[in-house]
């Protein structure tokens, strides 16, 4: 009987994944101006033209790599009800202050989250001057995460816990934007109690 013969898609998936985890590592350790395809393909054990065959360039491979990472951190919040519905689909507990909190305490952890917070200043410096790369990450990333809010925000607006006419974009950004702008110019500290105090505020000139 002939042995079995290697299942070269499990064989695939694993040089994928040890490809995106090197990726995720050395931005971490050398930053993104000095990470290159010869560096991660070294890493992951893997030879240079494999890692061309699926990604053209570094910044795609970077890309990827979040939505690995995005996906890792909703499958460990798997034992927490209310956090796996903040990374598939947004929390409605009928308490839009307490969903809004809980998530944006979740995003003030990822921010502060090293793995996180080398790759998403990495993206987001190569999406500032390669228009393509950062279309992909908006599409890819940033608009399913802003569908979910505007989602819950819908359902409140709905429920009369909104005004009729209110924004929901409008409101997503008001709620994200000073959250992102802390952490990408580093002003100050982010907190829960930063978070919490965002979502009173807005919360306060949009009911």
């Amino acid at each position: 009987m002939n042995p079995k013969s290697p299942d070269a898609s499990r064989r695939s998936d694993r040089s994928r994944r040890a490809i995106l985890d090197a990726a995720l590592a050395l931005v971490g350790e050398v930053g993104y101006p000095k990470l290159t395809i010869e560096a991660i393909a070294a890493r992951a054990g893997v030879g240079k033209q494999t890692i061309y065959r699926w990604w053209p360039s570094k910044a795609a491979v970077l890309l990827d790599a979040s939505l690995a990472l995005a996906g890792d951190a909703g499958a460990q919040a798997g034992g927490d009800a209310g956090a796996q519905a903040a990374w598939t689909g947004f929390p409605d507990t009928g308490d839009l202050a307490a969903d809004l909190k809980h998530v944006l305490r979740l995003t003030v952890d990822e921010f502060n989250d090293e793995r996180y917070d080398a790759t998403a200043r990495a993206l987001t410096a190569a999406g500032a001057s390669d228009p393509e790369l950062g279309a992909r990450f908006n599409e890819r990333l940033l608009e399913p995460q802003l569908a979910l809010y505007e989602e819950r925000l819908r359902a409140a607006r709905e429920a009369g816990q909104l005004a009729a006419d209110a924004d929901l974009r409008m409101v997503v950004e008001m709620l994200l934007g000073p959250l992102t702008h802390r952490w990408l110019l580093r002003t100050g500290p982010l907190t829960h109690a930063y978070a919490d105090a965002l979502v009173d505020r807005v919360l306060r000139g949009v009911a």
